[in-house]
């Protein structure tokens, strides 16, 4: 692994760093406010809001996703044409999905009773389907990010990109908070939301044109040929947001269905503790994945195959670190938080806990695969193990409460960890042998002193050269 990769790899985890940390800040700060100016069961009513339009991130299809790797790919081997025409195409594209998926929403918002259908009580009709319209809009515009910040990540400058976007979600956020304290429900609270982040996007919007000259937004170099080429991964890419959304809105569904919203409530604000090691894992695979699409678009296997190892390895002893000490300190932290609304429940967080575990190793060992869009198995494997432990949850709640529903949520890790990990060691043509030793050798460049005295001698100017130096 050469130098200008090791200090990238550094940089990019310290801007991760402050990235999860903003999104840390963001969850932390939200629940005890919400309690505080709207009670237990306002705060689990915006939870189950907030959870709907998540589904509506199906709309781009992955088409960000995809395209940030084939740009990552393309820059990395000085095809720049070929990166723009993947990016004018996607932009397009994603903005008729926008505008038709929006259409359609708004549609169902005006004829489906919402409040009726989602069990909310402490709100009425015509505020929920507001609140639903605001939220939906703002996730929709959302989707442009991605494809926003993959040009960043196309030319190496994917911590500018994060660190970019991790300030602008904080100012968004703090925007969301003004109507709560100033008395407002979650209809007002949501159209605030709306309105941040649909400035957000535009905001993004002139930074990359200022940063990367030759991005533009025009449709000269947009190509049909180009969409088809990418559909099928892009199709494949849509079952993770339908995962993720069936993982995290779903369950938070089941047990709503199953228990009703307060229990939604004490469920959702324990997962958030638990998932405070999850999101180191997910710092890792942020900072890895645009190397690995830059490694596996110049050919270099062996550096494939040394980011694959070390990410998985750093990711799983960070992830059983954190899990350690919020094991500890997690319940009397839990129920501060939530200014005594919500008990310290030790058992269940502690079996939300296992489930982050099991999560670390084959989540950060599938960004090998997503990376180079070889992932559509991977993507129906995931929903389907999804999908079946929501119907799995429900069911569980109903019969052992809130811990059958945490414990329920090991079924889809387990199912993911049996199919990620050989079919990333086959990618990377590596073995079981070398990998499962990798996980435990203890390499001099993560060494404490080593990794401060490179952050020290690093130098932004070295952050563009994506090229292949010599060999340590």
């Amino acid at each position: 692994m050469n130098e200008h990769v090791q200090q990238r790899l550094m940089v990019g985890f310290a801007t991760n760093v402050i990235g999860r940390a903003a999104g840390a800040i963001i969850q932390f700060v939200q629940v005890p406010v919400l309690m505080h100016y709207w009670g237990e069961p306002m705060f689990g009513t915006w939870v189950i809001l907030t959870a709907i339009p998540g589904y509506l991130a199906l709309s781009n299809i992955g088409f960000g996703s995809v395209a940030g790797n084939e740009m990552t790919m393309l820059m990395a081997r000085k095809e720049q044409s070929a990166a723009l025409r993947v990016f004018q195409s996607c932009w397009w594209l994603i903005s008729l999905m926008i505008g038709a998926v929006g259409a359609l929403f708004c549609v169902a918002l005006y004829f489906l009773p919402m409040a009726k259908l989602l069990n909310l009580t402490g709100i009425s009709e015509h505020d929920t389907s507001w609140a639903l319209f605001w939220l939906g809009i703002a996730l929709l515009f959302g989707q442009l990010e991605q494809l926003l910040q993959a040009s960043y990540r196309s030319i190496a400058r994917y911590s500018y990109g994060t660190f970019l976007k991790s300030a602008l979600s904080l100012a968004a956020f703090g925007a969301q908070l003004v109507p709560v304290i100033m008395g407002y429900g979650p209809r007002t609270t949501a159209m605030v939301f709306g309105l941040a982040n649909i400035t957000v996007t535009l905001i993004l919007c002139v930074c990359v044109k200022r940063d990367i000259p030759w991005i533009s937004y025009g449709w000269s170099h947009a190509s049909l040929a180009e969409i088809k080429k990418l559909t099928r991964p892009s199709l494949a890419f849509m079952g993770f947001p339908l995962g993720i959304a069936l993982n995290l809105q779903g369950s938070q569904m089941a047990v709503n269905y199953a228990l009703g919203a307060d229990a939604v409530a004490v469920f959702a604000t324990a997962r958030t503790i638990s998932r405070t090691a999850l999101q180191v894992v997910e710092l890792v695979k942020n900072t890895v994945w645009p190397e690995l699409s830059i490694a596996f678009g110049t050919g270099d296997m062996e550096l494939v195959r040394s980011l694959h190892r070390r990410a998985c390895q750093v990711a799983l002893f960070i992830s059983l670190s954190v899990v350690v000490v919020v094991a500890v300190l997690g319940p009397t932290f839990l129920h501060k938080w939530t200014l005594g609304k919500v008990p310290a429940s030790p058992g269940l967080l502690g079996l939300l806990l296992i489930v982050v575990v099991f999560y670390a190793l084959w989540s950060t060992s599938s960004t090998l695969v997503a990376a180079i869009n070889l992932h559509e198995r991977l993507a129906t494997v995931y929903t389907f193990a999804t999908g079946i432990t929501v119907v799995v949850t429900y069911f569980a709640a109903r019969k052992f409460g809130l811990y059958g529903a945490a414990g329920s949520l090991l079924l889809s890790e387990m199912i993911m960890d049996a199919y990620v990990l050989p079919s990333s060691l086959r990618i990377s043509h590596d073995t079981w042998g070398g990998f499962l030793w990798a996980l435990v050798h203890y390499p001099e460049v993560l060494k404490p002193a080593v990794l401060w005295r490179r952050i020290r001698n690093y130098h932004p100017s070295e952050q563009k050269n994506v090229c292949r130096g010599p060999r340590d």
